[in-house]
């Protein structure tokens, strides 16, 4: 097997948390279809260390417009249009 072929070596990290927030990772990593908890917090990791501008804030929005979604809570265009009053053209 060639060097160039072969995984990065891998370092063991231990973390403490609770066993109820340890309970919602693992609920969570097995409902997002990963194979491993490990897996899983690699990849949010990854995503906190290359997107640090995507705050808690950021995903509080976010799952706030999602719940909005499946609601039924949204509106298309042309209703925001008309309730701010514009006509799409960029004047106001």
């Amino acid at each position: 097997m060639s060097e160039a072929s072969s995984s990065p070596e891998k370092t063991t990290v231990n973390i403490r948390m609770t066993e109820s927030f340890l309970a919602d990772v693992d609920a969570t990593w097995k409902d997002l279809g990963y194979n491993s908890r490990s897996e899983f917090v690699r990849d949010v990791l990854r995503d906190a260390v290359k997107h640090p501008e995507f705050d808690r804030a950021d995903l509080k929005a976010v799952a706030a417009s999602e719940v909005d979604i499946q609601q039924g809570r949204t509106r298309d265009s042309d209703a925001i249009k008309a309730e701010y009053g514009s006509d799409g053209d960029g004047d106001r």
